[in-house]
């Protein structure tokens, strides 16, 4: 026979004849498991031809959607993107295989294999006729439309067993869906006609036309039509929060159209979901509304910016007002937190007793909570108290970036005047990048010193304030660039050159002519070498217990342009990190 007919004519004449050649034949054991399979060897997907000239839907494939739905309307540039237009970025257009699911309800023109051993001998593909019935001779009709795909074998089998009663087994099953023809219309990225099965979504039709243009289309008018009249309206809001998605059998020439979209309000502030929503009829207060931006439960306020036929307006009310507020396309609804806390909490670290966090009010200044904490006068130093601070903290960290940004963009910008010259300033930017990447993983401390001499500021608290309370002490620690840092016992007759000579000196890079002494208030000042002696540079400032003493690193003076600079941000990092930084 020649095939100068449509695909799916060949298709189903080749599963004709393959069903007739088995008829009238005794199985072996072999051939029955053979029957067994039949489904899955002669299953034919008929819904990867589309009825003109049998071109492949893609169902198993990808497919390439553009990504653009044109050119964006005037106004709406910089503006979230409306809620659910993520919906139609996955791929679950082209997760099954087969096109087929148990939950499948069988249609006209779907291919049934059907067979039958023991004292009768019978293998046949049947069609589902108009009146979704199979003919099977000596049985007569069995009517399947609507049934489930997983419910075939026993609908059948039970109609066969009413007239076979002994000695006969079945076995069916459902080889192909017969696809149907949908057109897709109204503002989508790619309208047109596509093939599926009738069981599947509005959702899958959608997606194979592109998804919903975002900028024109409504994600919550959607109709399917069958000759001129609607059947079904879908609402993609109703999806999206309660997962809701009414189950259609579709037919050819549906028409699936999307509707022009509506009045549309932009969320922004204080919510979960801070995108645009559109609005319906029935549903532009505020109440709905917040029931899918979900505003955070700090907010407190809601201000809307927007226009009325009027005028524009802008209203700033208790969020508790505006579940009866009536919105209009074009609203900017801003959700606030405009409520100041009137109380802080602050933490307490070192050496104290009771509890460590404490919740104070707004106005709070630090020797109205110190009078509250309870400590052991023989155990801590309570003269040296200081405080961290977050905001100190960041100051300190966006000031030493940039000292680092002046210092990379002078070492890469120093001019060469020979090419050994600028080998050499290649191999100086590599080792200052090495120094710049350490520096900048360094996180601040953000002290606030507030003690000197065993007085106390009575300085305002802020919110999420650390107050320390050093402990009573009778080590000196030596860090940096010495060759064994390790606490030493305070000596009151020791000097500076004698804790450094206990921890081994100094090592090769160190800076001996100026050190750092951090304080136990957290102050950190510097000595400088003369004369064989170390100058503090304020005068009658001396070791003590629980000092430290941090040895900073030189800067090597082949870095004749950097070395300022370089210089400038290893003192930073010690003043603000107590850390030395090569």
């Amino acid at each position: 026979m020649t095939c100068n007919l449509r695909i799916i004519g060949c298709l189903l004449a080749t599963l004709w004849f393959s069903g007739t050649a088995l008829a009238q034949q005794t199985l072996t054991e072999e051939q029955l498991q053979q029957a067994q399979q039949a489904g899955q060897s002669e299953r034919v997907d008929l819904s990867q031809y589309i009825q003109s000239g049998g071109n492949s839907t893609g169902r198993n494939k990808p497919i390439n959607i553009p990504t653009r739905s044109g050119p964006m309307p005037a106004g709406e540039e910089g503006l979230p993107p409306p809620y659910g237009a993520n919906l139609f970025e996955g791929g679950y257009e082209s997760e099954r295989s087969d096109g087929l699911n148990s939950s499948y309800l069988v249609a006209p023109g779907d291919k049934i294999s059907v067979q039958m051993w023991g004292a009768v001998n019978q293998a046949q593909v049947l069609t589902v006729d108009n009146q979704g019935n199979i003919f099977i001779p000596d049985i007569g009709p069995v009517k399947v439309k609507d049934v489930p795909a997983n419910r075939v074998n026993s609908v059948v089998t039970q109609s066969i067993k009413s007239i076979y009663t002994n000695n006969v087994s079945v076995y069916v099953n459902l080889l192909t869906a017969t696809p149907v023809s949908v057109f897709v219309a109204g503002p989508v990225v790619r309208p047109g006609q596509y093939a599926g099965l009738a069981s599947d979504s509005v959702l899958f039709y959608l997606k194979r036309a592109g998804g919903i243009d975002p900028h024109r289309g409504s994600y919550r008018s959607i109709q399917v039509m069958r000759q001129g009249k609607r059947v079904l309206q879908y609402d993609l809001y109703n999806f999206l929060k309660e997962g809701q998605l009414p189950a259609f059998s579709f037919k050819d020439e549906d028409v699936i159209l999307v509707g022009e979209q509506g009045a549309m309000v932009t969320v922004e502030g204080a919510a979960r979901y801070p995108f645009r929503f559109e609005l319906t009829d029935n549903s532009r207060s505020g109440e709905s509304l917040m029931q899918y931006a979900r505003p955070l439960a700090k907010t407190s306020h809601v201000a809307v910016t927007g226009s009325r036929p009027e005028g524009p307006i802008s209203v700033y009310l208790p969020i508790k007002e505006f579940d009866e507020f009536g919105m209009s396309d074009g609203d900017i609804v801003l959700f606030n937190d405009d409520i100041r806390p009137q109380v802080i909490s602050v933490q307490i670290s070192g050496s104290y007793l009771g509890p460590s966090f404490y919740t104070v009010e707004k106005d709070a200044r630090l020797l109205d909570l110190l009078n509250h904490v309870e400590i052991n006068p023989e155990q801590a130093n309570y003269g040296a108290i200081y405080i961290k601070r977050k905001s100190v903290a960041e100051q300190q960290k966006e000031l030493i970036n940039e000292s680092l940004n002046r210092l990379e963009r002078s070492i890469f910008t120093a001019p060469a005047s020979s090419d050994g010259e600028a080998r050499i300033r290649a191999q100086e930017a590599q080792l200052v990048s090495q120094f710049v990447a350490r520096a900048r993983q360094i996180e601040p401390l953000g002290k606030v010193i507030v003690s000197e001499n065993g007085k106390v500021a009575n300085i305002r608290l802020e919110q999420g304030d650390e107050i320390v309370i050093p402990a009573q002490t009778d080590l000196i620690q030596v860090s940096g660039e010495v060759l064994m840092p390790q606490a030493i016992v305070y000596n009151p007759n020791a000097t500076i050159d004698d804790y450094i000579a206990w921890a081994g000196g100094f090592s090769e890079r160190a800076d001996d002519d100026r050190i750092a002494v951090v304080h136990a208030n957290g102050l950190t000042s510097f000595m400088e070498s003369g004369g064989g002696h170390w100058y503090h540079e304020k005068q009658g400032k001396t070791l003590v217990a629980g000092d430290q003493i941090l040895v900073l690193p030189k800067v090597d003076t082949k870095f004749m342009q950097a070395i300022k600079d370089v210089t400038q941000i290893i003192y930073q990092v010690a003043i603000a990190a107590n850390v030395a930084v090569r």
